[in-house]
């Protein structure tokens, strides 16, 4: 929790600083967040500038398989559409606070970005939902925040936006047309569908009752990012869209019970993140092309 707005401020320009020394008077108008495995998001980005995290006043470093950790900065599209992305995100899970899982959505703010595009690897709860499935989130449930735990909990800071922030309409609507828009476009026959996005602190995958409860609540995804970035992005005046690329159907039938059931059931349908790296890098092409697109279209 941010204790001190000044040196919080303070980290902030620092880091803004130095990364504009490393980019040569480049302003970037867009963020992309890449999730668990969709790293070659960054292949569509052309001059490319690349600094690592840790290099960074202030920037933490990712731990996690499939989360490369670095800024590149470059552009994208034939319209060179000047972007800022984040190869690799910092996880709440990581023992992490919010302040540092989201500096990066406030270092962009403090570059130039106004809009955010947020990729993630999620478990399908939805009924018919399928590995390779794409979510595009209209919306979501912060679980968390209900008992405290927000990434806007201390002082507010001031400088970069308000005290209480609507969530009612996180999500953009026109870039989420742009989206399915560009997969039209394209002629993409993968399944995209629209939904409720339920964030789980992690790092453990969903239990079969909490899979039921989520699906009961609303939640039509559920993954361990994305909404904390969003609402720092929300407070920050940034335009978002967001993106699920299901890579798991979640269990939600009951446990065998040890009475009467055979218990090597209990293996049936169990989440890896080997599982979640596998079905990112099979989808990964579609979700670039489209993300191109739609970026190219801003």
């Amino acid at each position: 929790m941010i204790t001190d707005p000044q040196e919080f401020y303070k980290k902030l320009e620092d880091a803004a600083s130095y990364t504009r020394s490393k980019i040569d008077g480049f302003a970037p108008q867009v963020l992309i967040i890449c999730g668990s495995g969709l790293g070659g998001i960054s292949s569509l980005i052309s001059n490319k500038i690349a600094i690592p995290y840790g290099t960074i006043p202030g920037f933490k470093t990712s731990t996690v398989q499939g989360h490369a950790g670095e800024l590149q900065f470059g552009f994208i599209g034939t319209n060179r559409v000047p972007v800022m992305c984040m190869v690799g995100r910092l996880h709440y899970y990581e023992g992490y606070e919010f302040e540092d899982a989201t500096f990066g959505v406030r270092l962009a703010k403090e570059l130039g970005c106004d809009t955010v595009f947020v990729t993630n690897a999620a478990g399908g709860v939805r009924k018919g939902f399928k590995p390779g499935d794409l979510m595009v989130i209209s919306d979501h449930i912060y679980f968390a925040g209900f008992s405290g735990s927000h990434p806007l909990r201390g002082p507010n800071l001031e400088k970069l936006g308000e005290r209480f922030v609507p969530m009612s309409d996180a999500y953009d609507h026109s870039l989420r047309k742009t989206f399915f828009d560009s997969a039209r476009a394209l002629g993409i026959t993968r399944s995209i569908h629209e939904g409720t996005y339920f964030f789980a602190a992690g790092p453990t995958f969903e239990s079969r009752a909490e899979v039921r409860a989520i699906r009961t609540l609303g939640g039509d995804s559920v993954g361990m990012s994305t909404v904390p970035e969003v609402i720092v992005a929300r407070h920050a005046r940034l335009r978002v869209f967001a993106l699920s690329l299901i890579t798991n159907s979640c269990v939600d039938t009951p446990a065998p019970s040890a009475l009467e059931d055979d218990p090597v059931a209990m293996d049936d349908g169990i989440a890896s993140h080997k599982e979640v790296l596998e079905y990112a890098n099979e989808a990964s092409k579609d979700v670039e092309r489209i993300i191109q697109h739609a970026i190219n279209s801003l």
